[in-house]
């Protein structure tokens, strides 16, 4: 593994900055799904690829990585990867199908089928190509801003391996947590050993900020959440830490997404992350008083406020920063960019943030 201390100097630190709380020329931002199928450079590099072949070869992930990076001023890339990576290092065949998304084609049915994962996960065998991708990620960047690693959550990655995809009620996921709590609480418990050493890993290759997506908080209610989501967060961020510590790296900030989790709010800020992400129906000055001054946020702008007019996407951005305000705030959408967004768009966010 390439030691940090070999990297290029980081010329642009606001990410970081906003992450610890510390005060920024102007606000950082940078936007979910910015590596993917709106740019016309990656439709053209994926009719040459297999996706999932693209995320197992670092060169091709590295060059998916730097394409926004190269159009627009974001202060932040992220690693081209994908949340199904973990499932996949377990053993579980996942599909990427054209027009469908995602598709895990022999889902876990019964608590009998938690014997079909392979485990435990060398997560260093299984998944190495994405810290491969990180390090390269990282030279190429040449210190032009932060690159960041992320990995699903336990139960947004539990969903999916049960769901055999995505799903617009989770009904067959979260009737595990119902049917089956001592099963899904060991799936969530493994899972989480497995995301904690994999972001672990993703430091150690050299990603900066940690993002953690809980992509399927929405479908859980507060009483769900708190007993089966929750303490897997809160886990990952604790032992992330002491797996960093024990390595005697230096701590990097860590990010929670937990999309629809309006209701959990102020026990995310209190769950070991320096960033709370937020989607777009949370008000922000309601977050703001829910998280307090101890914690970032960032988000939150509607993914299809986009398609909006560019001079109209440019004062959203503008109002972003005057919601949220300056310091402690990292600008982003409240979820990924979609496929048939015109580029100019993130143009204009990225303008309409660093002029307000």
């Amino acid at each position: 593994m390439v030691c940090s201390m070999e990297f290029p100097a980081l010329k642009n630190d606001r990410l970081l900055r906003a992450a610890r709380g510390e005060a920024v020329d102007r606000v950082p931002v940078w936007v979910m799904r910015q590596a993917g199928r709106y740019l016309p450079e990656f439709r053209e590099l994926r009719q040459k690829h297999d996706f999932f072949t693209i995320c197992r070869t670092p060169e091709l992930a590295a060059e998916i990585t730097l394409q926004p990076v190269r159009r627009f001023d974001l202060d932040a890339a992220i690693i081209f990867s994908d949340i199904l990576v973990v499932p996949q290092a377990l053993g579980m065949v996942v599909e990427m199908r054209a027009g469908v998304g995602p598709m895990l084609p022999a889902p876990l049915v019964e608590p009998g089928d938690l014997g079909r994962l392979v485990t435990p996960v060398d997560v260093r065998a299984q998944l190495g190509y994405v810290a491969r991708a990180i390090t390269l990620v990282r030279h190429r960047l040449e210190g032009r801003v932060p690159l960041v690693g992320f990995s699903g959550a336990p139960w947004t990655l539990m969903a999916y391996m049960v769901e055999g995809g995505g799903s617009k009620t989770q009904s067959r996921a979260k009737a595990w947590l119902y049917r089956h709590p001592e099963a899904s609480a060991r799936l969530l418990g493994l899972l989480t050993d497995v995301v904690v050493d994999y972001l672990v890993m993703q430091a150690e290759a050299g990603a900066q900020l940690l993002q953690v997506f809980e992509s399927n908080a929405e479908y859980l209610g507060p009483d769900t959440f708190r007993e089966f989501a929750l303490p897997c967060i809160r886990q990952v961020s604790e032992r992330v830490r002491a797996g960093l510590a024990q390595r005697g790296l230096p701590p990097v900030p860590m990010t929670i997404f937990a999309k629809g989790a309006h209701y959990a709010l102020q026990e995310l800020a209190g769950s070991g992350y320096e960033v709370v992400g937020l989607d777009w129906t949370v008000d922000p000055g309601v977050a703001r008083a829910a998280v307090g001054p101890g914690v970032t946020l960032q988000g939150n702008l509607d993914p299809c406020a986009l398609y909006a007019p560019v001079e109209s996407v440019r004062e959203r951005g503008a109002a972003l920063v005057r919601s949220f305000g300056r310091q402690r705030y990292i600008a982003n959408l409240g979820h990924g960019m979609y496929p048939d967004m015109d580029p100019a768009s993130v143009q204009a966010l990225v303008e309409g943030v660093h002029g307000a």
